[in-house]
C-alpha cells in the first residue's frame, strides 16, 4: 500500500533534521580543518554501500545525468558548504542556506514550468527571516569568499533538487539506486580534491571513527535516500520548504547539548521558520496530484527522448 502524503512528508523531513546534527558531530567528534576529507567520508562510502544494495548501474544518458546530479547535490555542495562554515559564522551560512526555497521556486518556474505564487515567495521569505532570527550572530566583517561559497552551495543544492525532479529516473530504477549513483559520483569527484588539498587521511580515535560512521550511514546514506524519495513523490518546492528544519535542529542541539543560549528572539524565529515550513507543505490539489509517484518516471514514458536537453518543455507532473 502506498504511503500517505503526510507520511511521505514526515519521512522526508527526517533528512534535514539529520543534517541539522552535522555541525555538532563535526565540532565535537571529528578532527579539525579537514572539510574535504569529511565530505569524502560522508559521500563515497555511503554511495558504494547503497550501490551494493541496489545492484543497478546507470545506462545510456544516465551516466551523464548521474554525474551532473552527483556534482550538484554532493561533489560541489559538500565542500562549498564546509568552506563557507570555516570562513564565516555558521549562523550567516545558515541564513544564506535558508534562501534555498526561494531559489527552488525560481528554478521550478524555469525548468519545471511551475509558476511561482505569491504564497510560495512569501513563505520562503518568512522562513529565511525566521532562520536569521534563530542563528544570526552579532554583525562582524563578512568574508567575501565565505559568502560566495555559501551562495554557491545553496544554488548548487537547489539546482540539483530541481533537476532531480525534472529528469525523474529510468524505468525499473528506484530512489535507492538514484541516491547511490549521486553519492558515488560526488564521492569520486571529491576523492582527488581531498588528496591534493589535504594529503593523507588523518589518524582517527574512537569518537572520530564513530562520528564518521554516523555521518556516512545515518546522516548521508539514509538521509539522502529519504530526501530523493521525497522528491520522487512531492513537488520540488514542497520538499525544499523542509530545509529550514536543518538549522532549527542545529539550534535545538546547541541549546540542549552544547550549552548555547536560546533567547526570546531565537524562540520567536523558530516559531516563524517552523510555521513557514508547515505552510510550505500545502500545495493546490491539482498540483499535488500531478506530483505523485507516477510522474517520477523515465522520460520515455512521458513521450520524450531520454536526453539531457534542458531547452524543451519539462516533464508534466
Amino acid at each position: 500500500m502506498a504511503a500517505t502524503r503526510p507520511a511521505v512528508i514526515a519521512l522526508t523531513a527526517l533528512a534535514p533534521v539529520s543534517w541539522g546534527t552535522t555541525y555538532a558531530v563535526t565540532t565535537e567528534l571529528l578532527p579539525p580543518d579537514r572539510p574535504l576529507f569529511t565530505a569524502l567520508t560522508r559521500a563515497l562510502p555511503a554511495g558504494l554501500l547503497l550501490l551494493a544494495l541496489a545492484r543497478v548501474l546507470p545506462r545510456g544518458a544516465w551516466w551523464g545525468k548521474a554525474a551532473v546530479l552527483g556534482a550538484l547535490n554532493i561533489g560541489a555542495f559538500f565542500p562549498l558548504l564546509f568552506l563557507s562554515a570555516y570562513r564565516m559564522p555558521g549562523g550567516m551560512a545558515a541564513v544564506v542556506g535558508s534562501l534555498g526555497p526561494l531559489l527552488v521556486v525560481g528554478l521550478s518556474a524555469l525548468l519545471l514550468g511551475q509558476r511561482p505564487t505569491t504564497r510560495s515567495v512569501l513563505t520562503g521569505a518568512v522562513a529565511a527571516f525566521g532562520v536569521s532570527m534563530v542563528v544570526l550572530e552579532a554583525a562582524g566583517t563578512l568574508d567575501a569568499l565565505g559568502v560566495l561559497a555559501a551562495v554557491a552551495a545553496t544554488a548548487s543544492m537547489s539546482a540539483g533538487t530541481v533537476l532531480t525532479k525534472r529528469w525523474g529516473r529510468p524505468d525499473g530504477v528506484g530512489p535507492l539506486a538514484l541516491t547511490a549513483w549521486q553519492l558515488t559520483a560526488g564521492g569520486l569527484l571529491l576523492a582527488p580534491l581531498a588528496l591534493l588539498a589535504e594529503g593523507a587521511p588523518p589518524g582517527l580515535d574512537g569518537p572520530a571513527a564513530g562520528g564518521y560512521l554516523y555521518l556516512a550511514l545515518a546522516n548521508t546514506a539514509l538521509a539522502y535516500w529519504l530526501w530523493f524519495r521525497g522528491i520522487a513523490r512531492l513537488p520540488a518546492t514542497q520538499v525544499t520548504f523542509l530545509g529550514p528544519l536543518s538549522p532549527l535542529t542545529a539550534a535545538v542541539i546547541g541549546w540542549a547539548a552544547l550549552g548555547e543560549a536560546l533567547g526570546p528572539v531565537q524562540l520567536a524565529g523558530m516559531v516563524l521558520a517552523f510555521g513557514a515550513t508547515l505552510a510550505g507543505q500545502w500545495v493546490p490539489r491539482g498540483r499535488a496530484a500531478a506530483a505523485g509517484p507516477a510522474s517520477f518516471s523515465s522520460a520515455s514514458k512521458n513521450g520524450r527522448k531520454d536526453s539531457m536537453d534542458l531547452t524543451g518543455p519539462p516533464l508534466r507532473r
